[in-house]
């Protein structure tokens, strides 16, 4: 499935393990601006319904944790519902805060650090998984060494939860890790 909006444009991010964070070695934070259209009423189905018809599930919705944290077993989908919020992608140090929008998609790659800086009272966001990634959440440096080792294993999805098998990480990612397809 593509994105549902015209005016589409994807932002890449990358960002160095700054001994706390890890981050991805290889992959750079995808935001997909204006990846869809939330529907009045209920806006999070627009999201699950995207992800889903690209393959990826264990939908939850919420906000964003207001501390820095990461995860080290799998890579993350983060679909804005409705509202807005300010993101730290990163870590504190060298990190960036962006702004996401109703509408846009961050991926998020294995050990990419985020954390809510701010947020409209609507704030609400979709996350989702590629299948065959177990969630975990890591919010300090004691798991660091071990956690990298694990961020290294985690493949990259066959698809992209917003362009499916054609597009997005399947483009941006290709070559740099061990694929899942």
């Amino acid at each position: 499935m593509s994105s549902s909006h015209d005016n589409h444009t994807t932002e890449r991010f990358g960002f160095t393990d700054d001994g706390v964070i890890p981050n991805h070695p290889s992959f750079e934070l995808l935001v997909h601006r204006a990846a869809f259209a939330p529907e009045p009423g209920e806006p999070a189905v627009s999201a699950e319904q995207l992800f889903g018809a690209n393959g990826w599930g264990g939908f939850w919705r919420d906000g964003i944790y207001p501390f820095h944290h990461y995860h080290s077993t799998c890579h993350e989908a983060l679909g804005v519902a409705q509202g807005w919020a300010e993101v730290r992608f990163g870590g504190e140090s060298g990190g960036r805060t962006l702004r996401l929008e109703a509408g846009d998609v961050a991926v998020v790659p294995a050990g990419t650090g985020h954390c809510r800086i701010a947020a409209s009272e609507d704030f609400e966001v979709v996350g989702a998984y590629p299948p065959d990634q177990p969630f975990d959440l890591i919010r300090d440096a004691g798991d660091h060494d071990a956690a990298v080792e694990r961020i290294k294993a985690v493949p990259t999805p066959a698809t992209d939860p917003v362009f499916g098998p054609d597009g997005g990480l399947r483009t941006a990612w290709k070559g740099l890790a061990r694929s899942a397809a």
